[in-house]
């Protein structure tokens, strides 16, 4: 029992040092800031997703409160690798390009037209139902990215599916496949891709972000 309170209260007088130590070096706003970061990401891997995602948004938060050329920044890169990546696209006589500040994409009600489409966006929610999506063409290109986003994608079993996601911080799930904390990058590919009529291959990349892929 004395070995177990004496750890303790090593640990605390570290980590109450280390707070000081980084506290005049670089701010303790910055430094609570980062502490709530880290916190909501153990909320994630301790399966309390709403609670970790919470506390990242404030960490967060916070630190564009503190940091915002650093913000800034992130944006720019953001876009920046953006622009670079849409431009494979370009050259498609059906190519779509949108960038928003805030975008919301619901395509899971009803039937719409599935066509190549590069759309990044400062923060972004996006509800893809393939299972509703007319093809037009044999291979279909989807480029996702931005600063935050939510994404939710419902991929059946009559079309071939190649995804790529990287997220900085945050969740992707992908069926059965699950990974969530920092900088976590997923590459999934239906069965059926090589044989499939109508392909689809969907680039996901998001600083902070939650995507959710259903396979039917």
């Amino acid at each position: 029992m004395d070995n177990l309170r004496n750890r303790n209260t090593a640990l605390v007088l570290i980590g109450a040092g280390l707070y000081i130590l980084l506290g005049n070096l670089i701010g303790y706003f910055t430094v609570t800031a980062i502490l709530v970061v880290g916190l909501g990401i153990y909320k994630l891997k301790s399966g309390e997703n709403r609670t970790g995602y919470v506390l990242i948004g404030i960490g967060l938060m916070f630190l564009a409160l503190s940091h915002l050329s650093i913000v800034f920044a992130v944006i720019l890169i953001s876009f920046g690798y953006y622009l670079v990546r849409s431009n494979q696209l370009q050259g498609n006589p059906s190519y779509t390009q949108r960038h928003n500040i805030l975008e919301s994409i619901r395509w899971n009600k009803e039937p719409w037209v599935l066509q190549n489409m590069a759309v990044w966006s400062i923060v972004g929610e996006m509800n893809l139902d393939l299972s509703l999506a007319i093809i037009e063409e044999p291979e279909t290109t989807l480029l996702l990215q931005g600063v935050v986003g939510d994404i939710d994608i419902i991929v059946p079993d009559d079309i071939g599916v190649h995804i790529q996601s990287i997220i900085l911080i945050g969740q992707t799930k992908i069926g059965l496949e699950q990974q969530d904390g920092l900088v976590t990058k997923m590459t999934w590919q239906s069965l059926n891709y090589d044989t499939a009529e109508h392909k689809v291959n969907i680039t996901l990349s998001y600083v902070v972000g939650d995507v959710n892929v259903t396979v039917l």
